[in-house]
């Protein structure tokens, strides 16, 4: 019942709002059990299918039309931009059984990373610090820290040059 209430609740408030109600998705998703940092933004059109498996740090922006496919834990660093349309999958289906079970197989995206747009990240992948993931890239294995990655599957293409602030 709790499952479906949710659900009942994104689809009539969270997902419509205008950009400009970013307080009350915040609100709306910390009250169903997703650990949210400060100023942390989350666009019109998100989709989260279990907010109490998700866990996004602070001043990090969760684009338009990104899903959370949150059958398993889904943590994002600070600092983070997960691009519009995006897609982290956090489960699979173990094809080694022919009922085909689904496995939670939980993703962790670092602090300081931007997924690019319509990027998919696949389920037990670990994207570190610092990463950078090309638009429409498909990551299936962990991606290392301060590199720009790139392709399908997505790999390291070359170290991110970061410049502080200002």
């Amino acid at each position: 019942m709790y499952v479906q209430f949710w659900w009942i609740v994104q689809a009539l408030i969270v997902k419509p709002l205008p950009q400009i109600c970013y307080p009350i998705r915040r609100f709306l998703l910390r009250a169903f059990g997703a650990k949210i940092g400060q100023g942390v933004l989350i666009r019109p059109g998100v989709e989260i299918t279990f907010p109490w498996k998700v866990s996004i740090g602070d001043n990090t922006w969760i684009g338009d039309d990104v899903t959370l496919y949150s059958l398993g834990p889904i943590t994002i660093g600070a600092n983070t931009v997960i691009s519009q349309k995006s897609y982290i999958c956090a489960a699979d289906h173990d094809y080694t059984h022919t009922s085909f079970p689904i496995r939670e197989r939980a993703v962790q995206i670092g602090a300081q990373v931007w997924i690019g747009a319509d990027v998919w990240v696949g389920p037990g992948v670990t994207v570190a610090d610092g990463a950078v993931v090309g638009a429409r890239s498909s990551v299936i294995n962990d991606l290392p820290e301060a590199m720009v990655c790139v392709g399908t599957p997505c790999k390291p293409l070359k170290p991110r040059v970061m410049r502080p602030a200002g």
